[in-house]
């Protein structure tokens, strides 16, 4: 990690060019996800097609009586929904976040901001984030910061500002190898990660939570993560937002040729996020998970749980709301996404979240190849845990 600096670095000089360009980009990031003209979503399925619930004629559970509350780190959420990290650092950001908080606040549930480099950087646009927890004072919200600046821009006087700046519960750090690879300012720097994550779990009070952006997270990492002291996990697997395509359309507005036609190539890569969240966990069962990329609806989400989320996240559905001014659709989308988990959980007999973990489902498809070419148990999802009362 770089070596720490006295002072506060929000107050560090900044070249003005630098603080312009990271501006410049999150305004790109936003008009990109929210245009109608350009694709930005991957064309490969977030795998959930491969989950099958078990259909139980007699649910022995009144739907009415069905409860969505969940704890996630320490936290009592209402429902398993995250606002995943989405945006910050401009004006718009700043409404957009604002709006964002809203819904958090009315509904108990979390949310995290997008980036707060922006903020540290330049402390102008520190309030498109402050203004998250002004709105919502009582909902889990976790700060934001990419994992890779902590090799040789930031340190633990940063991440703390981050926390600070908007009283956070958590920190999350994105990982994003692929996105710095086709981003035109992107810096491939990610050797040596694993002992600067270790440091900021070591010495942070609240927990750090790592999140892929698209691409999703490997066994393997989640159980390395988990040995440095991470104590949550957002997949955000393959099947939803390509960042890789936003990029390769930046590039392509920027002349830059090589990055457009990396990007457009790479623009599907990463493990489905059904995959990449029975990898994680199978891996790590005992930390708190986030399922995201591509999680479109209450089914998909149930399936996410049923196979050990503890939460599932969303950002592209819901910004695009906001930014094409159909925030008015955003309380009445939650509801009918809720409705959807809660029919699929009266489908299956699951009276609450912890029941639903333990119903029967069947992998079939590309993901059942997967897992059992990964050496992943298919029959213990199949199998009913005694637990669970079926007559």
């Amino acid at each position: 990690m770089k070596e720490e600096s006295s002072g506060n670095p929000l107050e560090k000089d900044q070249p003005l060019e630098k603080n312009q360009l990271t501006a410049t980009r999150k305004q790109d990031h936003i008009d990109l996800c929210c245009s109608m003209d350009e694709q930005v979503e991957m064309t490969i399925s977030s795998g959930f097609e491969d989950i099958c619930f078990i259909h139980r004629a007699l649910p022995e559970c009144n739907f009415n009586e069905i409860a969505l509350s969940v704890e996630f780190l320490n936290h009592e959420f209402a429902f398993p929904i995250f606002l995943s990290s989405m945006t910050g650092g401009t004006k718009e950001a700043k409404e957009i976040n604002q709006k964002l908080a809203i819904i958090a606040e009315q509904l108990n549930i979390g949310m995290g901001v997008g980036s707060q480099r922006a903020a540290l950087l330049n402390p102008n646009c520190a309030d498109s984030f402050s203004i998250v927890r002004e709105t919502a004072p009582s909902a889990f919200i976790a700060a934001n910061l990419g994992a890779a600046q902590f090799i040789k821009d930031f340190d633990l006087d940063h991440a703390q500002q981050a926390i600070d700046m908007i009283s956070a519960d958590a920190l999350i750090l994105h990982l994003n190898p692929l996105q710095e690879v086709i981003q035109p300012e992107g810096n491939a720097y990610f050797k040596g990660l694993f002992s600067c994550i270790e440091e900021l779990c070591d010495n942070l009070e609240v927990p750090v939570i790592l999140k892929e952006v698209g691409s999703g997270i490997a066994y393997e990492e989640a159980k390395e993560l988990v040995k440095v002291g991470v104590e949550g996990i957002e997949i955000a697997g393959a099947g939803g937002t390509s960042w890789a395509k936003i990029e390769a359309l930046r590039a392509k507005t920027q002349g830059i040729h090589h990055k457009h036609l990396l990007g457009e190539l790479f623009s599907n890569w990463g493990m489905p996020t059904a995959i990449s969240t029975i990898e994680v966990c199978s891996a790590v069962p005992e930390i708190s998970i986030i399922s995201s990329g591509g999680i479109r609806n209450g089914l998909q989400a149930a399936k996410a749980i049923a196979i050990g989320a503890d939460l599932v996240g969303m950002a592209l559905p819901i910004i695009r709301k906001v930014k094409n001014k159909d925030d008015n659709q955003l309380l009445p989308f939650m509801e009918q996404f809720l409705q959807e988990l809660k029919t699929a959980m009266f489908l299956v007999g699951a009276e609450s979240l912890d029941a639903l973990k333990r119903v029967p489902i069947v992998i079939h498809g590309k993901t059942a190849e997967w897992l059992e070419a990964r050496d992943i148990d298919l029959d213990f999802y199949a199998e009913n845990d005694d637990d669970l009362e079926l007559f």
